[in-house]
């Protein structure tokens, strides 16, 4: 089992932007961040183009956004949680202002706002057209390096809680090098998980290669209620160019009037939503998906409405179509629906607890329920600040604001080599898996073989706990999905096209409950 060692630090799990924001609202409390990749690497923030959704100026309004946010996750979304969320983006926006964010700003000092799918107004708040993930993150990670309380361990990967009588007491983490190494036990008087979501579990996505659902797993292996997993949101306009992951080509394209056309020139969307282009991202998605099935070749066609300012006001798009021979001044850009952003995860109050005492969740691997059955857009990195600031001031209160103040930094050192990466060809065909059968059109024989699938994989790497981890959410999202017999937001089943009579209501399923589905589906006769 490795060694064990008492840091007295709150550890967080996790290097994006909610792991980097709940650092620094916790000082001076000691804080032990534990990151696979070198700090503002490797995390889905980084890469998020859009921007944060805040309503920052007349005629919009908290409720306005509350109200948009409810309306896209399709009935689904908690509305305390809408109005809570939505009620703090403009504090946090002044927050990221006076930590030197540039955003984009008029003339006059104002925000320059876009409009993205399924706002009614403009208000999503930008960073040079598409950077604001790279220049948060990156104002972030220079703060965090710059406060002593945050000690930062890189290239170490965490596979284990450890609990106690349903308490948490600390994580089992193991050197990410190629060889990994046997494992050491941190004790840590909390944890808080901000690890990412699960895109990476699908063969077709816009997340890092290391967000495959790893802390979802090992909260979900540990015993922590999860909730809302069957809701995957599929981006619409992934870059077609055969990448992995697939570049973006932001929704605030789409805000500035790019269409999306087929190889016949012909514009598909105007027949399926009145809001064409500017859909909810889930009917958007399955248009594409649908574009792409019947070999259509779906694009993006930007050279009207944005046309040469495009390599100026959004650079990350130019940047990742010159990298594989696209023009988009001349030639409308090819796209895929492509795994995004996860809206379930590990259930966490207002505050950010879980079920697990001293446990809190942030971030894209948390089950809020702000964003009900499909998120809407730009809402991610509103929703990482506000529940990071929430956590962590929760956590200072549990714990009290003075404890542990002067800890030394943890002495960290692994014992010899004796553990091991997971197989390369276990992971290609678990993402494969994902995409074939709980991708962005799912029904329940697809599901079964999915959760069959899944089981022989984990079967054949059980002694791998990263591996596992990835399996038990895998095993979640198709468990969830199978049990959820309706069409709703971002999940799609053929078999069930419509969604059930009455309100809408969120999942709540543990791990034990998908693996005894998964078991009765491998004991199915063939």
């Amino acid at each position: 089992m490795g060694r064990s060692l008492d840091t007295g630090r709150i550890v967080i799990v996790g290097a994006g932007l909610a792991a980097l924001y709940a650092a620094l609202k916790l000082a001076p409390w000691p804080v032990l961040m534990i990151s696979p990749e070198p700090l503002g690497t490797g995390a889905s923030s980084a890469w998020a183009q859009g921007g944060v959704a805040a309503a920052m100026a007349l005629p919009d309004s908290p409720e306005q956004h509350a109200a948009d946010t409810i309306r896209a996750g399709a009935g689904a979304v908690d509305p305390a949680v809408a109005d809570s969320v939505t009620r703090a983006a403009a504090d946090h926006i002044s927050v990221l202002t006076g930590l030197g964010i540039p955003f984009d700003r008029t003339a006059a000092g104002d925000y320059v706002v876009s409009r993205e799918a399924a706002h009614s107004l403009a208000r999503v708040v930008r960073v040079q057209g598409d950077q604001a993930g790279r220049a948060i993150m990156e104002r972030l990670v220079a703060q965090v390096r710059q406060t002593p309380s945050v000690q930062v361990l890189e290239g170490v990967l965490a596979t284990d809680l450890v609990t106690e009588q349903g308490r948490v007491t600390g994580v089992r983490v193991i050197s990410a090098a190629p060889e990994r190494s046997a494992r050491l036990t941190i004790r840590a008087p909390a944890v808080l998980l901000a690890g990412g979501g699960s895109g990476g579990l699908f063969a077709r996505t816009t997340n890092p290669a290391p967000i495959r659902g790893q802390v979802m797993g090992l909260a979900a292996r540990a015993g922590a209620n999860m909730a809302d997993m069957e809701f995957v949101q599929f981006h619409p306009t992934a870059i077609d160019s055969g990448e992995d992951p697939a570049p973006l080509a932001t929704e605030a394209l789409r805000g500035e009037g790019a269409i999306l056309i087929n190889r016949f020139g012909r514009r598909f969307m105007l027949d399926l939503h009145p809001d064409a282009e500017l859909a909810p991202r889930d009917v958007v998605a399955r248009a594409v998906y649908a574009e792409t099935q019947a070999g259509n070749r779906p694009c993006l066609d930007t050279r009207a409405a944005v046309g040469a300012a495009l390599p100026h006001h959004f650079p990350a798009v130019a940047e990742a179509c010159a990298r594989t021979g696209i023009d988009p001044l001349t030639q409308p850009i090819p796209v895929a629906a492509a795994a995004h952003y996860h809206m379930g995860g590990v259930v966490t109050d207002l505050r950010g607890r879980a079920s697990l005492d001293r446990l809190w969740v942030c971030g894209e691997a948390a089950a809020t329920g702000l964003h009900g059955a499909n998120r809407l857009a730009s809402n991610g990195l509103l929703e990482a600040l506000v529940f990071a600031a929430n956590a962590a001031a929760d956590i200072t209160a549990v714990l009290g604001p003075d404890a542990g103040a002067h800890v030394a930094p943890a002495d960290l050192r692994f014992d010899p080599a004796g553990g091991r990466a997971p197989d390369p060809d276990a992971v290609a065909a678990l993402r494969q898996t994902m995409t074939d059968h709980v991708g962005v059109l799912r029904d329940a024989a697809g599901l079964r073989r999915a959760l069959t699938r899944i089981g022989a994989l984990e079967a054949a790497q059980a002694d791998c706990p990263e591996f596992v981890n990835m399996t038990a959410t895998a095993t979640l999202i198709a468990a969830a999905a199978l049990l959820r017999c309706e069409t709703l937001g971002s999940h799609a089943r053929t078999d069930f096209p419509d969604p059930l009579p009455g309100p809408a209501r969120r999942s709540a399923l543990t791990l034990d409950d998908a693996l005894a589905l998964r078991r009765a589906q491998a004991e199915e006769p063939a």
